[in-house]
């Protein structure tokens, strides 16, 4: 894993496009977990973070899910570190953890979809009694399957984005916003 040089970090964060502040975000949070609520308030379901950008996302969301649930993880890349994505990959796929429960899947981003569409098929697979998808958010015109996740916090244009939970070259996913990086970056 290579680190990025201090110069570079702050050219591609000075370079960056603010797409969606925190203020936005967080009412996109909020929102979410109002659907989320209305969808499986009285399910009882099992939380499935996907690892890495899903848990800054499900850190967020949880403490607004006035509900029992219980919390898992799931591990599935295509990216590994690279800018765009080929093989899916499982590095933890929770088959046991999900017969016979309701699966609520949160994920940072639905981006052209082969990952989450894996994800739930898995879950289905796997005798989940139901399967929720929830992304914080969704880039317009970039999916390249059919499936599409039910909760969407934001909808954004597709460019390469960073910020919650959001990668580039696996940095800035502490940004207070949500970023789109400059061409000449991407």
């Amino acid at each position: 894993m290579h680190k990025m040089p201090a110069d570079h970090y702050a050219g591609v964060l000075a370079r960056a496009e603010c797409l969606a502040d925190q203020a936005t975000v967080e009412a996109a949070l909020d929102a979410m977990a109002a659907d989320i609520a209305a969808r499986l308030g009285d399910k009882d379901p099992l939380v499935l973070s996907v690892v890495t950008g899903g848990i800054v996302v499900a850190g967020l969301l949880l403490p607004r899910l006035q509900f029992p649930l219980r919390l898992d993880y799931a591990h599935a890349t295509r990216y590994r570190g690279a800018l765009s994505g080929a093989e899916l990959h499982w590095q933890h796929r929770p088959a046991e953890a999900v017969r016979g429960e309701h699966v609520l899947i949160v994920d940072d981003i639905f981006d052209q979809g082969h990952t989450m569409e894996a994800i739930a098929h898995a879950c289905g697979e796997d005798g989940a009694a139901s399967v929720t998808a929830a992304v914080l958010t969704m880039k317009e015109g970039a999916a390249e399957t059919d499936y599409r996740p039910d909760v969407i916090g934001l909808r954004l244009p597709n460019r390469y984005v960073m910020g919650y939970g959001l990668d580039y070259k696996r940095y800035f996913r502490n940004l207070p916003g949500i970023y789109a990086a400059a061409d000449d970056d991407v």
